[in-house]
This record gives structure tokens, sequence and C-alpha cells, in this order.
């Protein structure tokens, strides 16, 4: 029997209403939503299932809100007695993948990532999503750039031909304008509110420094594959090094889930709003199963 790993989504994946439906039927959701409200002292809740989609697209307020919606759906999960051998998270994911993993406690995580995103969202850049091009081919063209017109660097290596670029504005517009070289197609450029995942981040990942050394890391009670180095980590130590250092590096999902694949996993789930993960992982591998927990709906029936 082949094993199972649960994915838990990252920015991009929210939604106006994403986890009101396992709020109003399962009290071990409802209580996760009313915890991140008392923990962060104001209504996420209410955001999270009016919005407007404006307030909910901030940085500051996206981070806390997928989390809570993604542990939410973890915990109607839960009911159904669903086990996984490995967790993982594209880049905010991994706060998700630590609660899961019992390494961080839901409010120390949101708590955290409200102030993640508040640190990052004050960093000054872009972002564009490559499509097509050569992971060792973009990286040169980005090292180019870098020296001739402004800093640029992989962000995101989500799936073959799908990378994200990140770094300065003129670093960004030039791989834009340039992305025929490293042979892809086209890049687009992101509505995001800084240069994530890139050497621009380097003040914001001190910051966040800063707060973790307060926080309780516990050791996984599953192995958790993290982004910086795709490969799991059990030392409670190391994931705090690794959770300020991702701020700052590539998201290697791609690598992250190949790596599962070859240990055997054969079936992720994924956690949360949207599914993002799920189109990524089905272009890396067709042959794993592939399940989404995004509703009561699905909860109930995919197991």
């Amino acid at each position: 029997m082949g094993k199972i790993a649960f994915v838990f989504p990252g920015q991009g994946a929210q939604a106006v209403g994403m986890g009101k439906d396992v709020y109003d039927a399962l009290p071990v959701s409802r209580a996760v939503f009313d915890k991140g409200d008392e923990v962060l002292g104001f209504p996420l809740s209410q955001l999270v299932f009016e919005g407007p989609d404006s307030d909910l697209k901030q940085t500051v307020n996206t981070q806390p809100a997928l989390l809570t919606a993604s542990v939410a759906y973890l915990e109607a999960l839960h009911g159904l007695g669903v086990k996984p051998d490995y967790v993982a998270g594209h880049s905010l994911g991994e706060y998700s993948a630590l609660v899961a993993a019992g390494v961080l406690s839901y409010e120390d995580a949101v708590r955290l990532v409200r102030l993640r995103g508040r640190f990052m969202e004050e960093a000054v850049g872009a972002m564009a999503a490559v499509l097509g091009a050569e992971r060792d081919a973009l990286a040169e063209l980005c090292r180019s750039i870098s020296e001739e017109s402004g800093l640029v660097e992989l962000a995101n290596v989500n799936c073959p031909g799908q990378i994200v670029v990140s770094g300065s504005q003129a670093g960004v517009e030039s791989v834009v304008q340039r992305v025929k070289e490293a042979g892809g197609k086209r890049a687009i450029p992101l509505e995001v509110s800084g240069p994530f995942h890139s050497s621009l981040m380097k003040e914001a990942a001190d910051r966040l420094a800063a707060e973790l050394k307060n926080i309780t890391f516990n050791a996984p009670s599953v192995p958790v594959v993290v982004n910086v180095t795709a490969a799991p980590v059990s030392d409670p130590e190391e994931i705090r090094e690794l959770l300020i250092r991702q701020v700052y590096s590539p998201v290697l999902w791609h690598d992250s889930v190949e790596w599962m694949i070859s240990e055997g996993v054969d079936t992720f789930v994924e956690i949360g709003s949207g599914s993002v993960l799920t189109g990524l992982i089905r272009k890396i591998d067709k042959s794993v199963k592939l399940v989404n927990i995004n509703s009561l709906e699905s909860a109930q029936t995919s197991w």
C-alpha cells in the first residue's frame, strides 16, 4: 500500500467564503476560526466569510486567513481518522503543515503568519510567473540580469514549465521582456505586494527571526518536507532556522513532491482553499492519486 502526503496551499489560493461550510457544520472547525479571532484581536472570520476580496488579498490578512481555513479543514479530516505519512506546504502553507505535524500550535502559527505577512509586504519589488523555461537556463538569465539591471532570482520552482521569479521591479521586468532567452514561452507579472522568496526579503526574515525566538517548537509527529531543502526535517531548532531562511529562499515545490514520490507517496491530499497544488502535482506526475479537501462535502466523501 502506498503512502499519503497532506499538502497545504499558500498565498494566492484564498477565496472569500473559504471554510464557511465546515465552520457552520462542525464545532471543531468553528473553534479554529473563533480562536483565530481571539488571538489576533479582530474578526478574521468575518473578513474570510464576507470579504471584501480586496482586504482579504492584503498579505497581512491573506496569510492568517489561509492558515485558519486549512486548519479548519484539517480538523474536519481528523474526524475521519485519516493520517498522513508526510506533510508539506507551499510557502505560507508550510505553517499549516507544521500545525498538522504538531510542531507549532495553531495559536502560535496564526500569530506568526500575521506578523510574517506584515513584514513581507513592507519590502519593495515584484514577481512574475515564467512559463515554459528550463530551470538552469532561467537561473542563468536571472544572474545575468541581476548584474546588468537589477536583482532577480528564482522564487518558486513549482512544476515542469512553471517557475516564479522575484526581485527588483527592473530585474523582473527584464525577465518578462527577455524570457525567450531562457526557452520560456512568456512571463506574467503577478499581483503581489512584495518580492517574496528573494534576497530582498532578508530584512523581513530578520524581523521574523526575532519573533520565532519566543515560540515553542515541538518535534514533528510526522515528517515535514520543507521548502528550502525539499527534504524532511525532524529537529525543532532546524525547523525554526529553516522558517527564517524560507522567507528569502526559493520554494522548491517541484523537488519536494518528487522526493515524496520517490519515498513511496502515491496519494496527495490538498487541504485548504482551492486546488492550486493539485494542479501543480498533476503536472509533476500524472500517475499519483490527488484528493482535494476544500469543502465539507469533499472531506466527507473522499474517504
